[in-house]
C-alpha cells in the first residue's frame, strides 16, 4: 500500500481560495469488512505532503504506525495509566503520581491530544512550574524533574499501548537540580544520640526510640513492625511491613526495598524490646476487649498504630525538650549510617542494613563521610609500611 495524494481547495468566509494537500493511507479492514482509510493534513504543499506520505508507508511497513487519534493527555492518564498504574507501585508512590499530575501537569496540556504532546511542549510546562508553580509558588528544579519523570513513564506505556509513535518526554529537557542547593544529609554525631537516648529514658516507648536509633529502620517499617517479627533468642528482626500515611490514611505496604531483610540488634535494644513487650502485655489486659491486638511493637496504649505523622511530631518535641539540635525523624537513619561508617563497618554491611538497592547507592548517599574514613584508611597504611620499612632495617 502506498497511499496517495488528494488534493483540496478550501473556500474561507470572505470568498477567499486556499489549496491544501492531503496523504490518505489505507489501515485495514472494519469489523464489517470494509475498508478504513485514514486522512493526514493538510498541508499546504504537494511537497510537503510527499514527504509526509514516504513517512506514513515506512511506518506502516514497518509496523510502526498509529491510527490518528483525538484521546486527550488528561483521558489517557485518568481513565487509562493511573488505574493500571495503581496495581504496579507502592501507595505511597501512586498517591505522589496522582497528585503531581491533577495539580501541576493536567491543568496545563491535559485538553491536548495525546499523539499532539511534544517536548517543547513539555519544556514550557518545566519552566513554568520553576518560574510560578501552580498556586503555591515555584517548585524546586528536583520536584519538576520528578514531574518530568512521571510523565515520560505515562508517555512510555502510551508508546508500549500503541497510542503514540515515540515518548515526547525523551526528548525533553527536565531541569538539573543544582548541587548548591541540594540539601546535605542531617545527622547527629554520637554525644548528641547519647543524649537524645538519656532524655527518652523511662518513656513509655523508650524502646521504640533506641530501635529506631540504632536499626536504621524508616519510619513506616519502625511503625509497621510486628512482635512476630522479633526474634529474641538470636536478637535479629525481619523487616516485612510498613505502615504508610496516603493522603494522610493509614495504610500496611511493604518495605521500600519490596523484599523482606534481617537486621541484627544490639544486646541493650533487645532487652528493652523485652521490658517493652511486657509492659505491653499490661496494657492488653487493662483494655481487654477494648484492645486493638495487631501486633504491633510501636502503638497506643490501646494497641491502635501511631500515624506516621504524629509520630515524626512526637520526635521533634522530644528534641526540643532536651535541647538538642534539631534534625527529622529519617535524620536518624543517616545517624545510624553515618556513625557506622565512621566506626569503619564495612559499607556493604550498612547497605544491607539500610536496604539500599547496592552499596555504591550507599556510597554515594554518605560521601560526605568518605573524606574522613580516606584519611584513617591513609594513616593506617602509612603505619603499616613504616613499621615494616623500621623491621627490615633492624633486620639488616
Amino acid at each position: 500500500m502506498q497511499g496517495h495524494i488528494h488534493k483540496r481547495v478550501h473556500t474561507t468566509k470572505d470568498g477567499k481560495q486556499t489549496t491544501r494537500w492531503y496523504v490518505v493511507v489505507d489501515v485495514g479492514t472494519g469489523a464489517d469488512g470494509r475498508r478504513r482509510q485514514k486522512w493526514h493534513g493538510g498541508f499546504r504543499t504537494r511537497r510537503e505532503a510527499e514527504i509526509a506520505r514516504a513517512k506514513l508507508v515506512d511506518d506502516l511497513h514497518t509496523g510502526s504506525y498509529v491510527i490518528p487519534d483525538r484521546l486527550t493527555f488528561a483521558q489517557w492518564i485518568r481513565d487509562s495509566w493511573l488505574p493500571i498504574t495503581e496495581g504496579r507501585v507502592k501507595p505511597t508512590t501512586f498517591h505522589s503520581y496522582q497528585r503531581n499530575l491533577e495539580l501541576h501537569v493536567l491543568p496545563v496540556i491535559g485538553s491536548r491530544p495525546l499523539q499532539q504532546v511534544t517536548a517543547v511542549m513539555l519544556n514550557a510546562l518545566y519552566a513554568r512550574l520553576q518560574a510560578e508553580g501552580s498556586g503555591h509558588g515555584p517548585l524546586s528544579a528536583k520536584t519538576v524533574r520528578y514531574i518530568h519523570t512521571t510523565i515520560h513513564k505515562a508517555l512510555e506505556d502510551a508508546v508500549d499501548a500503541g497510542l503514540v509513535t515515540r515518548n515526547a518526554a525523551a526528548r525533553a529537557k527536565p531541569p538539573r537540580p543544582s548541587r548548591r542547593s541540594t540539601r546535605q544529609v542531617g545527622a547527629w554525631e554520637s554525644g548528641e544520640l547519647a543524649s537524645f537516648l538519656d532524655s527518652v529514658r523511662g518513656i513509655r516507648l523508650e524502646a521504640v526510640w533506641r530501635l529506631a536509633a540504632m536499626s536504621g529502620r524508616r519510619r513506616g517499617e519502625i511503625l509497621g513492625l510486628r512482635w512476630a517479627d522479633i526474634d529474641f533468642e538470636t536478637a535479629r528482626l525481619s523487616v516485612r511491613q510498613a505502615l504508610v500515611a496516603v493522603a494522610y490514611e493509614m495504610i500496611e505496604s511493604t518495605p521500600k526495598s519490596h523484599n523482606a531483610r534481617v537486621i541484627d540488634l544490639d544486646r541493650e535494644t533487645v532487652d528493652l524490646l523485652r521490658e517493652h513487650r511486657r509492659r505491653q502485655q499490661e496494657e492488653r489486659d487493662d483494655w481487654g476487649a477494648d484492645y486493638h491486638d495487631r501486633d504491633l511493637v510501636a502503638c497506643h496504649e490501646n494497641g491502635a498504630p501511631i500515624h506516621p505523622h504524629s509520630f515524626s511530631q512526637t520526635f521533634e518535641r522530644l528534641i526540643k525538650r532536651a535541647g538538642i539540635r534539631l534534625i527529622r525523624l529519617h535524620d536518624l537513619r543517616h545517624t545510624h549510617a553515618t556513625l557506622a561508617l565512621k566506626a569503619g563497618v564495612p559499607v556493604k554491611v550498612v547497605s544491607e542494613r539500610l536496604g539500599h538497592e547496592s552499596p555504591a547507592f550507599t556510597l554515594k548517599q554518605y560521601a560526605h563521610v568518605i573524606p574522613g574514613m580516606q584519611a584513617a584508611a591513609a594513616a593506617v597504611v602509612a603505619d603499616l609500611v613504616d613499621e615494616q620499612r623500621a623491621a627490615d632495617r633492624d633486620a639488616a
